[in-house]
């Protein structure tokens, strides 16, 4: 990919010139230079533009929000305000704000008003400060007026499922896979332009080389970024497919998990506005040849499972999903049947299976888990473009239950 920027031509042209009419016959140095192509976003490369105005220093009682949640279709959306600095300390003392839901499907035209409750506080990494404040990013959910919950906040789903379960400590590490494009949306990087890698699947895996590996410079950017926002990222790797790759989140306790996976994607979208590439969640985004597709596996440890003999509870967690295999497949993110297909490490969508080492089952245990019979357990159902509020809540809720679910008999060659 090419991340040369691109002329900044109404600069070049001046003001008056670059809004004058264009005489009769004659045509502007803009439309001559496509300026109205896509390509002209790269024109936020150029650093010296953008530093020039960096280096404006920031009014020392006050600080800049960006409001992010969750639009109707899983997708985040965010706004501005300034505050002043002493309001920007905690959660508690933010002010609430509201959009205009019908823009993004969240609400009808004649009653469009959108609440947004500020759930969570991150570091900006957008808008660094070196006076001894933070710039911040704040994680929302979304009412109505009248203080309910609207149907696309998920977050509210998964708080009731956490409720009053504080005792388990629960922790969740999630597994976010996603794949680069070009700005075409149709050539993930590292590919020839409508054609195939002349490789077939193996040598891009945790690799190294320009051959290999595609899109570090975007993945370093935004590890680094999500680090210095205080998010617990654990890790990044490249993936099997080419132009596809992979970071992990947590171990995050809770509802935690889900806003720091949200603003983590809210990231990662941030920094692929900068370098000017298209990211892709879709679970499978190549149909056609042996490629993988994409998933968020979930990592799962209760604080029993992680004390001695914790393997029994993990069977019986897992037990527990087997017998809600499907309830669990409807909130695992769309698209997933082109993925769940029993190929490329994954198991059939249509049944539930679990081993040891087995990344072909629909729940695996590793080994340091079996050797020392306590740790997690890691459900490899999820989409990598599922709903993290609802794939925790949910694995909460059926691991919760006090209920006794039929054994499953494990796919691996070691008794369990």
């Amino acid at each position: 990919m090419k991340l040369s920027a691109a002329p900044l031509l109404a600069a070049a042209l001046g003001t008056a010139t670059a809004f004058a009419p264009v005489p009769a016959g004659k045509a502007s140095t803009a439309l001559r230079a496509n300026h109205l192509e896509i390509q002209t976003g790269q024109s936020q490369l150029d650093t010296a533009v953008i530093d020039r105005f960096n280096a404006l220093p920031y009014p020392d009682d006050k600080v800049l929000a960006e409001y992010v949640w969750v639009d109707a279709k899983g997708e985040c959306r965010s706004k501005t305000r300034t505050l002043p600095a002493a309001r920007a300390k905690a959660v508690d003392t933010l002010p609430r704000w509201n959009f205009d839901g019908s823009s993004t499907d969240q609400a009808p035209g004649d009653d469009s008003e959108v609440i947004l409750r500020p759930c969570r506080i991150f570091r900006d990494p957008f808008r660094p400060r070196a006076d001894g404040l933070d710039n911040i990013l704040v994680m929302c959910d979304t009412y109505t007026p009248a203080g309910e919950a609207l149907p696309s906040n998920t977050r509210a789903i998964a708080a009731e499922a956490f409720e009053g379960k504080d005792d388990e400590e629960v922790w969740f590490g999630l597994e976010q896979e996603f794949t680069l494009f070009n700005l075409d949306q149709r050539t993930p990087l590292g590919w020839p332009k409508n054609g195939v890698p002349n490789r077939p699947q193996g040598p891009y895996y945790c690799s190294a080389g320009p051959e290999n590996s595609f899109g570090r410079a975007v993945v370093d950017a935004m590890y680094r970024a999500c680090l210095y926002a205080g998010i617990e990222v654990s890790g990044t790797n490249g993936e099997v497919m080419p132009g596809q790759q992979e970071y992990q989140v947590g171990p995050c306790v809770g509802i935690d998990a889900g806003d720091q996976l949200f603003m983590s994607r809210y990231i990662l979208q941030r920094v692929c506005e900068e370098f000017q590439v298209y990211c892709t969640l879709h679970p499978k985004p190549i149909v056609e040849g042996d490629w993988n597709g994409a998933g968020m596996h979930t990592n799962v440890s209760t604080k029993t499972m992680r004390e001695a003999g914790g393997i029994t509870e993990i069977k019986k967690a897992i037990y527990k999903l087997a017998a809600k295999h499907q309830e669990h497949i409807a909130v695992y993110g769309e698209g997933n049947e082109l993925r769940l297909t029993g190929k490329f490490e994954t198991a059939s969508i249509d049944q539930f299976s679990f081993g040891v080492a087995n990344r072909g089952a629909s729940v695996r245990i590793g080994r340091d888990t079996e050797a020392e019979g306590c740790g997690y357990f890691e459900d490899r159902r999820p989409s990598s473009n599922a709903d993290p509020y609802l794939v925790t809540g949910k694995i909460m809720a059926t691991i919760m239950e006090d209920v006794e679910a039929p054994e499953v008999k494990a796919l691996d060659r070691a008794e369990v």
